[in-house]
């Protein structure tokens, strides 16, 4: 499974580790002191009735990022549109399949900065029902003057990629994009809007 940065694949390898022949491991396996590296940029979702996915646990780095403490809002506020629908999918994907999900994303600030981030989302058992936790994390590529500062607003999948357990081998994908409003089309890379003379 390919992950960009070193923090991504130490969670993965502890998370792999841990789970043994199992398609999950249980919560009550992570110990702190082992991801202590990493646990700044770490997460934990509780897989609740609504679907709504809010934090259980968030590191320090990661409330850092979204300049506030995450703790019991929902993991789903800093996407909107397709990206927002996309998310669900690939949550639901980690919680019902058992998969294990990458995904390159553009974090946004409020001030409309750009940073690239790397998020893993891998299926965690609670009291054995699988339903229930989402252990994940959120990497930057680089920590630019403005984190702490200028707190992320939205996120914006780039590529996915998807990990899904036994023999079933890994898919990568990318996000369809959302409909263009009329007068609106695309030409390779460019977005042009139509018009003419009056």
């Amino acid at each position: 499974m390919t992950m960009k940065h070193a923090a991504t694949r130490d969670l993965y390898c502890y998370w792999d580790s841990l789970r043994g022949t199992r398609m999950a491991p249980e919560r009550v396996d992570i110990d702190p002191g082992a991801i202590r590296r990493v646990l700044g940029d770490t997460f934990i979702v509780e897989v609740d009735e609504q679907r709504s996915y809010p934090y259980r646990l968030a590191g320090t780095r990661l409330c850092a990022l979204m300049g506030h403490e995450l703790r019991g809002l929902s993991a789903l506020e800093v996407w909107n549109g397709a990206d927002a629908v996309e998310m669900r999918r690939l949550l639901s994907a980690v919680s019902d399949d058992s998969a294990a999900v990458v995904a390159g994303i553009e974090a946004i600030s409020n001030q409309g900065h750009s940073l690239e981030v790397e998020l893993l989302l891998l299926p965690l058992r609670h009291h054995g029902k699988t339903h229930s936790r989402i252990l994940g994390s959120l990497t930057p590529g680089d920590v630019p003057y403005w984190i702490g500062v200028c707190p992320i607003e939205r996120m914006v999948i780039r590529s996915i990629r998807i990990l899904w357990p036994s023999t079933r081998e890994p898919i990568t994908t990318t996000p369809i994009p959302p409909p263009l409003p009329p007068g609106v089309r695309r030409f390779g890379h460019l977005t042009i809007v139509d018009g003419g003379r009056r």
